[in-house]
């Protein structure tokens, strides 16, 4: 089970900061969809942190780590744009590493919206 947290309203240029708690140490991964499109690649992460991986309309611009002592991952999203809009799902990898395609992971949060207005 995953609890999600952090969406929200923000302007273009503010920050929004994602937290995803999963039951245990696993790899992760968040995908977005926006309205009338396709489910996005955002980011994953290995079960220890050292490998990060990042789309890349958010490389540069988002930051996913996870928490030291506990199963707490997070998305740390600068800098927003009009077209980051979308609602934000955490999903548990397999393995060691689950990458940017969505059936490497088996378990999905419900979603978090984000909107950021121009």
């Amino acid at each position: 089970q995953l609890v999600e947290s952090g969406g929200g309203l923000v302007q273009a240029g503010e920050s929004l900061r994602l937290s995803c708690t999963a039951s245990g140490r696993t790899p992760m991964g968040w995908f977005r969809r926006a309205p009338g499109k396709e489910r996005e690649f955002v980011a994953a992460i290995d079960r220890t942190g050292s490998t990060i991986l990042y789309g890349d309309d958010v490389k540069g611009r988002f930051t996913f780590s996870r928490a030291d002592g506990n199963d707490t991952v997070y998305l740390q999203m600068d800098m927003l744009r009009p077209e980051d809009t979308a609602v934000y799902y955490c999903a548990v990898g397999r393995g060691r590493f689950s990458g940017r395609f969505s059936e490497n992971y088996s378990v999905w949060g419900q979603g978090t919206q984000v909107t950021v207005s121009s």
